[in-house]
């Protein structure tokens, strides 16, 4: 009895401990582990409306080989279900109504899980598409909705399927769409048979999860438990940040907090050093081996007008890529950023990637650089698996800088987010020859790692 009685006390105290300082039990544990071929890659964001002129499968099939040229090695693709093409326009999102298309056929309003939708093909289209990326070397994450989905799906007919509110009534979101309610077992049985589905018949890699934090955890964690046995070294992409993520359920989140960062740095003026700062807070909070996509578009940000070179400038948003790519993580690059594509972009329109322009000097050079740091990835281990040390420099508010390291090999990446010219020395010994820069010099007879650096400016180097 007293023994008992001793175990519970102890096992009371252990959750109230635990309780109080959640980041640091999370911080004592550590990250599922997670495939070679997700850790070492780059992600390329196909949306389909935009990939090509015909905005199809078939279409978007033959575009592949450029893919794969460039260096990418996982496709995530945006949502091929279904859609809902309900006209009443109170079960249309914001951002819906304000796109001015008048289309109520949204990607991310779902009227049938289990089908393709016409606009992009067929089925036997889904499969060329995945069967061709494999041929190419290349993994292909599909996108998942299962927030809420379109007000004339048919599981609309099962009403315990969703959230009501007050008055009894389906429960409609923030994006004004049906909420599900996940404590209906038939409801999960019906959206993880669905994700066996994808795998089962379609060969597909993984998942990109959207609105992940607003779908239960342990839904999550069934659907990882259920659908290993079929394909062991499946990734999935949660779009959310909830901190316990990493232990069973997601392999990688995406970094919305990150993006809103670096976009301050640009257009508010804060210092580089708050990034490094965040970082680090980010790090501390999770289990150790946490992954983040890193980006600086998807398509949430290029409907919203908020294109990476037009919100950084060029330079500014070549300095980020080159941090992002050889930053911890897995970056992630739009489809046309890889050639600097500016051109509108909807969620709701079909306003393709102007590829005609691939073809001009400034495009090319854009291409190089993007192909240049995606081999980096492949050819350089420190990129992938080395731990980050961040090294302090005398231009904090202007200059980030750090090392990655493996066993005895050194990448240091220094890279300038000012629109000014200056000189900045970095707390590091020894020569690093260039990998990939622009911008920077290197002074040679400097003890320490100095660099003149032009306004937006990178330097990514080697140890000699």
């Amino acid at each position: 009895m007293k023994t008992t009685r001793l175990l519970l006390i102890v096992l009371w105290s252990t959750a109230i401990a635990l309780a109080a300082e959640p980041a640091k039990h999370l911080a004592s544990l550590h990250a599922r582990p997670s495939p070679e071929w997700l850790t070492r890659g780059v992600m390329y964001q196909v949306w389909l409306r935009g990939f090509t002129p015909e905005g199809t499968l078939r279409a978007a099939t033959k575009r592949l080989p450029q893919v794969a040229e460039l260096g990418a090695n996982i496709i995530y693709l945006c949502p091929v279900q279904l859609q809902d093409p309900d006209m009443r326009q109170e079960f249309w999102s914001k951002r819906q109504k304000a796109s001015g298309t008048n289309n109520p056929r949204n990607p991310y309003r779902i009227k049938g899980y289990n089908r393709i939708d016409p606009e992009y093909g067929s089925e036997s289209d889904l499969r060329a598409f995945i069967a061709t990326a494999h041929k190419l070397g290349m993994r292909v994450l599909l996108d998942l909705v299962y927030f809420h989905c379109g007000p004339t799906s048919p599981l609309t007919k099962h009403p315990e399927f969703f959230k009501r509110d007050a008055s009894g009534k389906i429960s409609t979101g923030q994006w004004n769409f049906p909420v599900f309610d996940f404590n209906n077992r038939q409801l999960r049985e019906h959206l993880w048979a669905n994700m066996e589905h994808w795998v089962k018949d379609f060969d597909v890699d993984g998942f990109r999860c959207d609105v992940s934090d607003a779908v239960p955890l342990d839904f999550w964690e069934e659907a990882r438990t259920r659908l290993e046995p079929l394909r062991p070294d499946l990734v999935i992409l949660a779009e959310g940040q909830r901190k316990d993520d990493p232990l069973k359920a997601f392999d990688i989140n995406y970094n919305f907090t990150w993006l809103h960062a670096v976009q301050a740095v640009f257009t508010r003026g804060l210092p580089a050093a708050s990034l490094r700062a965040l970082w680090q807070k980010m790090r501390d909070e999770r289990p150790r081996g946490a992954r983040f996509i890193r980006y600086t578009e998807n398509h949430d940000i290029v409907n919203d007008l908020l294109r990476a070179e037009v919100v950084m400038g060029e330079r500014g948003a070549a300095a980020m890529t080159a941090v992002h790519f050889t930053l911890d993580g897995v970056p992630l690059l739009y489809n046309g950023q890889e050639i600097g594509d500016t051109s509108l972009q909807s969620i709701y329109a079909r306003w393709p990637v102007r590829w005609e322009a691939a073809c001009l000097p400034k495009a090319k050079a854009k291409f190089a650089f993007h192909q240049k740091l995606c081999q980096l990835r492949r050819t350089e281990p420190a990129l992938t698996s080395g731990e980050v040390v961040w090294l302090d420099n005398d231009q904090p508010d202007a200059v980030l800088s750090f090392l990655r390291r493996a066993g005895n090999e050194e990448i240091v990446t220094v890279a300038s987010l000012s629109n000014r010219k200056l000189k900045v020395q970095v707390e590091l010994p020894g020569k690093f020859s260039p990998l990939v820069s622009d911008g920077a010099k290197p002074i040679a007879s400097a003890a320490k790692l100095t660099l003149d650096l032009d306004a937006c400016s990178y330097f990514v180097g080697k140890k000699q």
